[in-house]
């Protein structure tokens, strides 16, 4: 496969006239907007507040230092959202000092996420809003901890897709159950395909003693289910007393599913290895880092992409599974799988706990399907050349 200055350039132009891949695609940039954006979208205090002593921004500190339990994920969200919009712009500067441009503003820009600390705020902003001249919230008025409602109320005008089980707002609370996703079926699939990535890697290229103990070793685990696996280190870390935080979650995910892509890549490896470029990089002397990390690496890269995407969609269903559960995520963090969990009990009366949650799970689910099956056929089309 070609891949020079117009890597893929014709599968590219070829998934773009996919669809389905399209839609896919279209789906994880809307779930990448809600996400990044959640404090614009959903925040219980005004984003702008103009009174007699001039203008303020009380959502703010809270975008910077987040009072959550999960304060790392929130903060590295609202840093991408804040360089997002302060970055971006800067692509379209003079070329010879765009780069150092960029560097110093992502910089300045880590300074009030590290210098701003948390404060308790009850300050109830609906009363204080009367005596300014002018409030804007957010279009969802509530943040995703906020006891807003009645627990467990039904969709209605004030709480547009109802209430959890201590009367949060649903809306907000899936909102920023969308990050928990991402940074899970993210990381948790780059740390897997990292780790399999390099034992596939060494495996099909060393072969020896290092393919045999090393697959070997991953047949033996391939013989545990994963979900059953996944549960069984949940449960074991639970009672060790480690805190079931999203990054042991994401750590647990990443380190049990690295096993198939493994066998893929040490596969593809091997088919590799027997071309005449690679025969000639051992005969040049060529380092065998080099040889698998600058030659063989780019040309496995499509199925790893592919791979990477049913990936991110497996971990996001394991997760969402783990906290349906109790051994995943833990209140009050929001997840999509444990406002499942809070309709248990009765899911017709909390139908809602279920039905949007759950719609949300499957989209993104969905989307990542899509796209990466639009890949694989994108590179199908495009065949070896």
């Amino acid at each position: 496969m070609n891949m020079g200055k117009n890597l893929f350039a014709s599968e590219w132009r070829a998934f773009f006239k996919d669809r389905a891949a399209c839609a896919g695609l279209l789906g994880i940039g809307m779930l990448f907007l809600f996400t990044l954006a959640a404090p614009l979208i959903a925040n219980g205090r005004p984003l702008i507040m103009v009174s007699g002593s001039g203008w303020s921004f009380p959502f703010l500190r809270s975008f910077f230092a987040p009072d959550s339990s999960e304060i790392l994920v929130e903060k590295s969200f609202n840093y991408m959202l804040t360089a997002i919009i302060f970055l971006l712009p800067q692509l379209w500067f003079p070329r010879r000092w765009r780069k150092w441009s960029i560097i110093i503003s992502a910089v300045l820009l880590l300074l009030p996420f590290v210098l701003i600390s948390p404060r308790m705020d009850k300050t109830d902003y609906r009363k204080a809003s009367g005596d300014a001249r002018y409030v804007m919230f957010a279009p969802v008025a509530y943040g995703p901890d906020e006891i807003a409602g009645i627990p467990g109320a039904a969709p209605d005008a004030e709480h547009f897709l109802g209430c959890d089980e201590i009367g949060r707002d649903l809306a907000a609370r899936v909102i920023y159950g969308g990050r928990v996703s991402l940074a899970v079926g993210l990381l948790s699939a780059a740390i897997a395909v990292c780790i399999g990535v390099t034992v596939g890697l060494m495996a099909g290229f060393f072969r020896g003693w290092f393919d045999l103990l090393g697959m070997r070793m991953v047949e033996i685990l391939l013989c545990f289910p994963t979900f059953l696996l996944l549960l069984i280190l949940m449960s074991m870390l639970g009672d060790a007393k480690i805190g079931q935080s999203i990054p042991l979650v994401i750590a647990v995910i990443g380190f049990t599913g690295w096993l198939q892509i493994a066998f893929l890549v040490r596969g593809e490896v091997l088919k590799q290895s027997a071309m005449p470029y690679i025969q000639s990089c051992k005969v040049s002397g060529i380092s065998a880092g080099r040889i698998m990390f600058g030659h063989l690496l780019p040309n496995i890269l499509p199925p790893v992409l592919i791979s990477l995407t049913f990936m991110v969609a497996g971990a996001i269903i394991s997760e969402s599974g783990l906290s349906f559960l109790g051994f995943g995520v833990q209140p009050p963090t929001a997840s999509w799988g444990n406002l499942m969990r809070q309709a248990f009990d009765n899911p017709f009366l909390y139908w809602h706990l279920t039905f949007f949650p759950g719609l949300a799970l499957f989209t993104a689910v969905l989307s990542f399907n899509f796209l990466g099956e639009g890949l694989r056929r994108a590179f199908d089309s495009g065949g070896t050349r």
